[in-house]
């Protein structure tokens, strides 16, 4: 097949799989609706790691994690989760939230959208949790 026709293509191709996903709902971020399933995301990071406490943020987008083997958050990452223990954190407050450092060049860096209330009170957490 000549390169003019097999380009677009491909192109046309690639566009209309993520118009088609997009409109079918499946390019949300994920959410937590609930503690338990900010639970079950952090059990899918640390199955041996059971959470004794679960903080979850006014938007359901992120939350904190107390568990037997440390302290962590669980956030999305697109339309999956991932979640990450606050071992030597850096937090710093920024304007429309929270940004958390890691020494994790996997997940270096968590921009966290809070309102500044809550975003207070986060840090409080970390710090307590830290």
């Amino acid at each position: 097949m000549p390169l003019t026709i097999l380009l677009p293509l491909v192109i046309i191709g690639i566009v209309g799989i993520a118009v088609l996903l997009h409109f079918l709902g499946l390019s949300k971020p994920a959410r937590f609706d609930n503690e338990a399933a900010a639970k079950a995301a952090w059990l899918r990071e640390f199955p041996e790691d059971v959470p004794t406490r679960i903080t979850l943020c006014q938007n359901h987008s992120a939350a904190l994690v107390d568990a037997s083997q440390g302290r962590g958050i669980v956030w999305p990452m697109g339309a999956d989760t991932t979640a990450r223990y606050l071992t030597d954190a850096r937090i710093e407050r920024t304007g429309n939230g929270l940004c958390i450092t890691l020494p994790d060049y996997t997940a270096p860096r968590i921009r966290l959208t809070l309102e500044a209330e809550e975003a207070a009170i986060w840090v409080n957490l970390m710090k307590e949790f830290a």
